[in-house]
């Protein structure tokens, strides 16, 4: 069955950096586009950034374009989130999943437990 293990989160000062990880199996990982999301407490779970499995083609929000950066390694099945010039408002649980590429909607409705990322002023 899918399963996804993030990791990498933690607390940080505005301004500093996190690289999450994310480590998938259960389907063919190589095929298939992956994203990172995000929720903070009270909001939707919303999507920051997506990869297709080429790495040719990469989706950022707007709230995050120019900071982070999404990248994979098919031979490790794991997707990377960089994050850089870290604020407030990007303090959330980050969490991976397949991605449907016309959308960048979560393929799976499985989710792993995420990791807490937590950004002070």
């Amino acid at each position: 069955q899918v399963q996804l293990v993030e990791s990498g989160g933690g607390l940080v000062q505005a301004g500093g950096s996190l690289r999450l990880s994310c480590a998938a199996s259960g389907f063919t990982f190589s095929t298939h586009a992956m994203g990172w999301f995000r929720q903070a407490p009270g909001k939707e779970r919303e999507v920051v950034a997506g990869i297709l499995w080429s790495s040719h083609t990469t989706y950022y929000a707007d709230s995050v374009k120019g900071r982070f950066t999404i990248s994979r390694d098919n031979a490790k099945n794991t997707v990377y989130l960089q994050m850089n010039s870290l604020k407030p408002e990007d303090t959330a649980v980050y969490y991976c999943n397949a991605v449907l590429p016309s959308n960048w909607r979560p393929r799976y409705d499985y989710w792993g437990q995420g990791t807490q990322v937590t950004v002070s002023s």
